[in-house]
């Protein structure tokens, strides 16, 4: 317990935990579970109240990418069965975000595959961001579109966007395991781009790679001296068809840890609940909300969510409210005229890990490739989307 009250009382303060204590965190024991999920409860309620921010996914372009990310169903060589389409019209991404927005959501992404936009993919987006803002003044836009080029961010900025979004996804150290037709430099030089242009950075990570605790706390030590306003923790969906697709990993336990961690190391930004939750989490979504303050509604990219009804649901009963559109996500001390993202005191004190081989999956875990559903409605369907 020294552990936690010692967490708590760094993140009511804004303070950044030593690597040495964010690695015992994750190391803790189930029986522990809810006394690590009380204690990082109190973080978040101190930063952000019981608000949960409702997001909403418009898949532009879907598959064909020619990266070879390997936790990617678009990816380069990719045998899954997903919806593959060419952009989609303004009107078209219109719509799909309205049906988003009467669902509750505050803010609108807007996603694209590929290695990175042209300056006429720009100019598309632009339009598409222009006619969103045209229907409802007030939602919140963010653009995720790969890696920018110079002036890119700048030009959507004056398009209307409202952030940009690049996750870093796994530890420096590990990045060319996963990946190898671009860096982890490439990544932090995209999500520094939309910083200077005034954007608010979105930037995240995967869990369930086979990364290391080690792997873990790296990456999230990495996010927080990047200092995004937004981190989106994704669950690795193994996909049929991608070179991950047999990684099973995660437990809704460890997904609670890892979320936990995440809060203590990052405690005033808006941690986001991303894709993987229904997969991996399961009947435990609620006690999440305890940590995250941010979730998706509906759909993901290329997998379906549950309905964004059972999303509303859940937030109500277990105690938390629908943040509103009139109403700040970030507390006071990070918005822009204070200076940025936020101020974060102190650096990362090296130590030793205490992690450096990837947990072993329990033999009780098995391949739940029941609950992974590839998106079927919504963009690029005639169906109706899931909002």
């Amino acid at each position: 317990m020294d552990l936690l009250n010692t967490l708590v009382e760094k993140g009511l303060r804004r303070e950044l935990p030593t690597r040495d204590e964010a690695l015992a965190l994750l190391a803790t024991s189930d029986d522990m579970l809810l006394d690590v999920v009380a204690a990082a409860g109190k973080v978040r309620r101190q930063w952000f109240g019981r608000r949960v921010k409702l997001n909403y996914l418009v898949n532009l372009k879907s598959g064909l990418c020619p990266e070879d990310c390997s936790y990617c169903s678009q990816r380069l060589g990719s045998k899954a069965e997903i919806l593959k389409y060419t952009w989609l019209k303004p009107d078209e991404a219109k719509k799909a975000a309205a049906a988003g927005v009467a669902g509750g959501a505050k803010r609108v992404c807007l996603v694209a595959s590929g290695r990175g936009p042209t300056d006429r993919d720009v100019d598309r987006v632009s339009q598409t961001i222009e006619a969103i803002k045209e229907q409802h003044e007030d939602v919140e836009v963010c653009a995720c579109l790969g890696l920018l080029s110079e002036g890119q961010a700048d030009r959507l900025r004056s398009a209307g966007a409202d952030a940009y979004n690049h996750n870093l996804n796994t530890s420096e150290g590990t990045y060319g395991d996963i990946t190898t037709t671009h860096t982890y430099a490439d990544r932090v030089d995209t999500v520094q781009q939309a910083q200077a242009a005034g954007l608010s950075a979105c930037s995240g990570l995967i869990a369930g790679m086979g990364e290391t605790d080690a792997d873990l706390v790296d990456v999230v030590f990495s996010l927080r001296e990047l200092d995004p306003d937004s981190v989106p923790v994704n669950f690795l969906i193994p996909m049929e068809g991608t070179p991950l697709a047999k990684d099973w990993h995660l437990t809704p336990q460890r997904c609670l840890r890892i979320l936990a961690m995440v809060r203590f190391v990052c405690p005033d930004v808006e941690v986001r609940l991303a894709g993987g939750r229904e997969v991996h989490l399961r009947s435990m979504q609620p006690l999440a909300l305890h940590l995250v303050n941010s979730i998706f509604l509906g759909d993901y990219l290329t997998s379906e969510g549950q309905s964004g009804q059972t999303d509303l649901d859940m937030i109500a009963d277990a105690g938390f409210e629908v943040e509103g559109a009139a109403t700040k996500t970030l507390p006071e001390h990070r918005v822009p005229e204070a200076g940025g993202c936020g101020a974060h005191g102190g650096g990362c004190a090296p130590c030793g890990d205490t992690a450096e081989t990837a947990p072993e999956p329990s033999e009780s875990l098995a391949a739940r490739t029941d609950l992974v559903a590839v998106r079927r409605r919504g963009a690029g369907t005639d169906l109706a989307p899931n909002a």
